[in-house]
């Protein structure tokens, strides 16, 4: 069972969730209009689909906040923790979403939940409905054992525990470097697989 502590305020220390904003769009006027527009002409299908995404985005519920903190938890322990100077949430039926801006600054728990794994980036997104995160440009890990990975996105997997990125990587550890295009590993970069392998250099 998924647990999800979502936007805690990051100055009040004692756990409180702090209250948004709360920017719910109007949709009467926009039902209204439409309805007299459909009983005057027959729509294109393309117009069709516009008015129907009008629609939908105003049913989209929107909420902001200032330096943020979240945390995901599962089965009572902490997986990760994420904090960033802004988010915004977004609410609708088929997409629920929290964008993150930076700097953005993560935490990654082991099973016992020790600290695994630090990350740092300069945006990120959490997608609800799929229980992950995605970290955007200038993407930097590092784990407690001293090994590294850069990249300009990665994506964490809630169900998995793993990260990955279709992108160019690379990987330092205290004896070798290795970069290639497309990555899949544990969060602890003990193990992982690089689909095309670019080159890989000893540590002196």
């Amino acid at each position: 069972m998924q647990e999800t502590d979502i936007l805690e305020q990051r100055k009040e220390r004692t756990k409180l969730f702090f209250s948004l904003r709360l920017k719910p769009r109007l949709i009467l006027p926009i039902l209204f209009i439409t309805l007299t527009f459909l009983s005057c002409t027959e729509l294109s299908e393309y117009d069709s689909q516009q008015i129907q995404t009008v629609i939908n985005d105003s049913l989209i519920t929107t909420t902001e906040s200032w330096d943020v903190e979240m945390v995901l938890t599962q089965d009572g322990q902490k997986r990760i923790y994420i904090e960033g100077s802004y988010a915004i949430n977004y609410q609708a039926e088929e997409d629920k979403r929290t964008n993150i801006s930076g700097p953005v600054y993560v935490q990654i728990y082991d099973s016992t939940g020790a600290i695994e794994s630090e990350a740092w980036s300069k945006r990120a997104i959490y997608l609800e409905n799929q229980a992950e995160f995605e970290l955007y440009d200038s993407v930097r890990v590092r784990t407690i054992d001293d090994r590294r990975l850069y990249s300009e996105f990665l994506k964490w997997t809630q169900n998995t525990d793993e990260i990955s990125s279709p992108n160019f990587v690379t990987i330092i550890t205290p004896t070798d470097s290795i970069s290639g295009r497309g990555f899949e590993g544990l969060t602890d970069l003990t193990s992982y697989t690089i689909i095309e392998p670019r080159g890989r250099w000893m540590v002196e």
